[in-house]
């Protein structure tokens, strides 16, 4: 294999650094040391510094029945008071969300308007719908005000929701409601995307369609769409909300009640209802957000995902708005009415912080490579990227074009299960690696182990990326079945005798220590013995000039064990004799990049890839194409659906 070339290094900007929280890596090492030698201590400390508590713990951390840890017990608390009321007495008057529409209309919404808007929906789910303490509520919503104003309702009445993204289908929302064994839904009865009106609420109707635990369905009326109303069921969040009183006393709850459910698809096609509780939770939120970010109190701040996934949940909602920031809540497509939009808002509302994925960062530069220069980006202090690795050329463009050299790029790796970041730069402090997420951020146990030892692994070895001691912010179990939490989180390494948790994802150390995640341990091809990571193969193809996007994946292969599958989607429209061309100029990256070892096998060039709405690409789906198998898994929860048929008739017809 041939050798590979040592990453740049960014130093912080000195500038940035000396306001930073934490300001160099002597502070960031200390952290990390006082955490190994006191870690109850250590996190004793943050939790009485940043939870408001209604009643103390009496227990930092107890153990004793792992992997069902539980933090902070006897203490009680609420989350929306965490996220609102304690901020009334010195933030009032600040805005608290600002809601950009997809037509351009906006809203500001102070922490007191968020107050009385949160408490006009709580006591509207308790007194005509009569939800109360435990029961589950079924979020299905735009990206409005209204949802989050749903959501603190909920942790103040003590509710569990769970947020069903606007974009899966009657089915998938179905299997969800059935599960969670939900009250109510709430929901929208459409919204906007590209200016054009678009509907939930049939498909709310046909998710209810028969047997179903819900009583009652909350309607906001956001796009003015003609919909069915069905008598007794059905309710106008606009006409109720009206009379409901502004105050609502918020609900002490346990550390470890749960906060919210928020379901992943899992490898069996059963959907995984992963449970946050309240105190955990919430403290590492604020804590993320105050470390990675390093928002300050005039500072504005952008997070792009949906509130569907845990990103808008944790980075959206709950952390900027625990720790008194203002929040941009944005309803429409990045790219509408053209690549400008994310710049156009940067330049208008002053934003200090963009945090996004990586695929947003490669459309954008696709669609409008010039596009920033158009713009006053200024404000900028810090990038941050989620979802997924980015690979390096969208990394440079980002930090050059839309950073102007000057702004830390924060590649946070997380995942649903873990609530908030566990590995990632700290803006003023981390010497940043392209396209590497560093080191676990203080008071996270993170290490690369080897399967099979437990050991820790060494330099250049690839290995399972682990937590080896729960944290606050875990994933609590899977609702209702704890045996398959066990499986799914703690049945795959042991270190000294004891299983810890295994995040899915392989990764490697460099020389300085600095972790890089190469992709799910699923998406690991061993050709002739040799494991690598699909990111790897993928990051070396991205770098020809006329590749958009690349998803590669193993195939059985006759000699090999495993060969390498590589979807590629062009930049242009090339002819037959073109692509068999540049098959040979992309082998001969992957040849300079990585070596022989890595040649791919097969190629074919595709329209588009099968993504979520998130971004994330659907690998599941293109190993079963590749091997001819039958697609089992729901695809209607696809961005496009109809990509994978597209991509079914170019690999039947044209495969090379």
């Amino acid at each position: 294999m041939s050798e590979k070339v040592k990453k740049p290094v960014y130093q912080p900007n000195r500038e940035f650094a000396k306001d930073a929280r934490i300001k160099n890596m002597c502070e960031y090492n200390d952290l990390h040391r006082w955490a190994e030698e006191d870690y109850e201590g250590y996190w004793d400390h943050f939790a009485k510094e940043k939870i408001d508590w209604m009643e103390p713990y009496h227990t930092v951390l107890d153990e004793s029945n792992m992997p069902f840890a539980r933090w902070f017990e006897g203490g009680k608390l609420n989350v929306a008071e965490q996220c609102i009321d304690r901020h009334l007495d010195t933030r009032k008057n600040k805005a608290a969300i600002i809601f950009e529409g997809d037509r351009g209309d906006s809203q500001i919404i102070t922490y007191r308007e968020l107050y009385y808007n949160t408490n006009k929906m709580a006591n509207l789910l308790k007194n005509e719908f009569g939800v109360k303490k435990g029961d589950r509520v079924i979020i299905y919503m735009p990206m409005i005000p209204e949802a989050a104003y749903a959501m603190l309702a909920c942790a103040r009445i003590g509710a569990i929701h769970s947020i069903v993204f606007g974009g899966f289908s009657a089915e998938a929302l179905r299997d969800r409601i059935a599960d969670a064994e939900a009250k109510v839904v709430i929901t929208a009865d459409g919204a906007y995307r590209k200016s054009k009106p678009y509907m939930l609420k049939p498909v709310v109707d046909k998710a209810l369609d028969g047997e179903t635990p819900v009583e009652k369905v909350c309607v906001v009326e956001r796009n003015g769409g003609d919909i069915t109303w069905v008598p007794g069921r059905d309710y106008s969040y606009n006409e109720l909300v009206k009379d409901q009183p502004s105050e609502c006393p918020a609900e002490p709850m346990d550390s470890e009640d749960p906060l919210f459910l928020l379901y992943t698809s899992g490898s069996t096609g059963q959907p995984k209802g992963v449970q946050h509780n309240s105190a955990g939770y919430i403290l590492w939120a604020q804590m993320t957000m105050e470390w990675v970010f390093d928002v300050k109190e005039n500072d504005t701040y952008w997070c792009t995902a949906d509130i569907g996934w845990i990103t808008g949940h944790t980075y959206i909602v709950y952390g900027p708005l625990a720790m008194g920031a203002t929040t941009i809540m944005f309803e429409g497509v990045p790219t509408y009415p053209d690549a400008g939009r994310p710049w156009k808002m940067v330049e208008e509302y002053k934003i200090n912080q963009f945090y996004t994925a990586p695929t947003a960062i490669r459309v954008l530069h696709k669609l409008g490579e010039n596009e920033p220069a158009k713009y006053d980006l200024s404000s900028l202090k810090v990038l941050g990227t989620v979802g997924e690795p980015i690979d390096p050329p969208a990394w440079k463009w980002y930090y050059e074009e839309i950073g102007n050299s000057k702004c830390a790029i924060v590649d946070t790796y997380w995942q649903t299960e873990t609530g908030g970041h566990i590995v990632s730069p700290l803006p003023g402090a981390t010497p940043i690696k392209p396209a590497c997420a560093t080191l676990p951020l203080p008071g996270i146990m993170g290490e690369i182990l080897d399967p099979e030892t437990g050991k820790k692994t060494e330099v250049g070895e690839g290995g399972y990326m682990c937590v080896t001691r729960p944290w606050p912010s875990m994933i609590r179990g899977v609702w209702g079945d704890p045996e398959r939490f066990k499986k799914s989180y703690f049945g795959d390494v042991v270190k000294d005798g004891k299983p810890v948790y295994f995040t899915g994802d392989g990764a490697n150390y460099d020389e300085d220590g600095y972790i890089t995640i190469t992709g799910r341990t699923d998406d690991v091809i061993n050709v002739s013995g040799h494991r690598m990571g699909t990111a790897e193969v993928e990051a070396a193809v991205k770098k020809h000039a006329g590749v958009a996007e690349v998803a590669v994946v193993g195939k059985p292969h006759e000699l090999k064990g495993e060969g390498i599958f590589a979807y590629i989607v062009l930049k242009g429209e090339d002819t037959l004799a073109e692509e068999i061309e540049m098959v040979k100029e992309i082998n001969q990256v992957i040849k300079k990049e990585i070596g022989n070892i890595a040649l791919c096998d097969e190629m074919v060039f595709v329209p588009g890839l099968p993504k979520t709405r998130s971004g994330k690409i659907m690998r599941r789906i293109l190993r079963a194409i590749a091997k001819g198998e039958e697609i089992t898994q729901d695809t209607s929860t696809l961005e496009d659906p109809g990509v994978v048929e597209e991509i079914q008739s170019v690999v039947n017809s044209c495969m090379i």
